[in-house]
C-alpha cells in the first residue's frame, strides 16, 4: 500500500502505531529523534511522513522545514500534543500536509493517512514542482510563498493549503465537502461557506480580474477546479 516514515520517541506508541500500519499493508520505517528522522526523509523514498512535534535532538517543525528546504515533498502528518492552533498554523506554513492532536484513536490517524494517500497524486512524488506558474503568479512550494508580478502576496497557511491542493489535482473538480476534507480536515467544525470564503480570498489576491477568474473557476452545481 505505501512505505511510511514514522518519527516518534514515545516507544509505546512507536510499536502500537508500527504493528497497526503494518497489520494495514504498509512497509513502517521508524526514527526516534529528529536528526535520525530527517536524515532519513531527505535520503530515503517514502509514500508519507508521521512526523511528531516534541522530538529529541531536532523538534518536528524544524525537521519539517528543513525537508522542504531540501526538496523532499512527501506528503507529511504532523502529530502534536499540544493542540493549539499556533501550532497547526507554524506546521501548515512550515510545509506540513496535516496535523492530528494527541491523544488521538489509531482508526482516525488510519482515516488521515488514507486521506493524504488518496490525494496524492499516484506516481509521482508530489503535484507540484518546486515552483510554479500560472499567469503572473509564482508558487514557491519549498519556501510556502507566492508572488504576483514577483510582489510575495500574503496568505494565511489555509489559503496557502487550498491553493496547493487544487494546483497539485489541476483540471479535476472538487465538491465544497471534498475541500473541506482535504484542507480543513476531519476534525474540523468549517462550513462549506468556509470554501467559498477562501476561493473568493484566493481570487481576490490572485486573480487579474476576480469577478471572472480565468485559474480558480466555479464548476456550477459541483464545486471549483483549478486550470492554467
Amino acid at each position: 500500500m505505501g512505505k511510511i516514515l514514522l518519527v516518534e520517541d514515545e516507544e509505546g506508541l512507536i510499536l502500537t502505531l508500527s504493528d497497526r500500519l503494518t497489520s494495514e499493508g504498509f512497509d513502517v520505517a521508524t526514527a526516534n529523534d529528529g536528526e535520525k528522522g530527517f536524515e532519513m526523509a531527505v535520503n530515503e523514498s517514502f509514500d508519507l511522513i508521521i512526523l511528531d512535534v516534541m522530538l529529541p535532538k531536532k523538534n518536528g517543525f524544524d525537521v519539517c522545514r528543513d525537508v522542504r528546504k531540501e526538496g523532499v515533498t512527501t506528503p507529511i502528518l504532523m502529530l502534536t500534543a499540544k493542540g493549539e492552533t499556533i501550532d497547526k498554523v507554524l506546521g501548515l506554513k512550515l510545509g506540513a500536509d496535516d496535523y492530528l492532536t494527541k491523544p488521538f484513536e489509531t482508526i482516525e490517524l488510519l482515516a488521515r493517512v488514507e486521506a493524504i494517500l488518496r490525494r496524492t497524486p499516484a506516481g509521482s512524488e508530489n503535484g507540484t514542482p518546486q515552483e510554479f506558474h500560472f499567469g503572473d503568479v509564482l508558487i514557491d512550494v519549498k519556501r510556502a510563498e507566492v508572488s504576483k508580478m514577483g510582489v510575495l502576496i500574503e496568505l494565511s497557511a489555509m489559503e496557502f493549503k487550498l491553493l496547493k491542493f487544487l494546483v497539485e489535482n489541476r483540471g479535476n473538480v472538487h465538491s465544497r465537502d471534498e475541500l473541506l476534507d482535504a484542507v480543513w480536515g476531519y476534525d474540523a467544525t468549517p462550513t462549506t461557506r468556509t470554501v467559498d470564503v477562501h476561493i473568493a480570498w484566493l481570487r481576490q489576491k490572485l486573480e487579474s480580474n476576480p469577478k471572472h477568474p480565468k485559474h480558480i473557476q466555479t464548476v456550477h452545481g459541483m464545486g471549483y477546479k483549478f486550470v492554467v
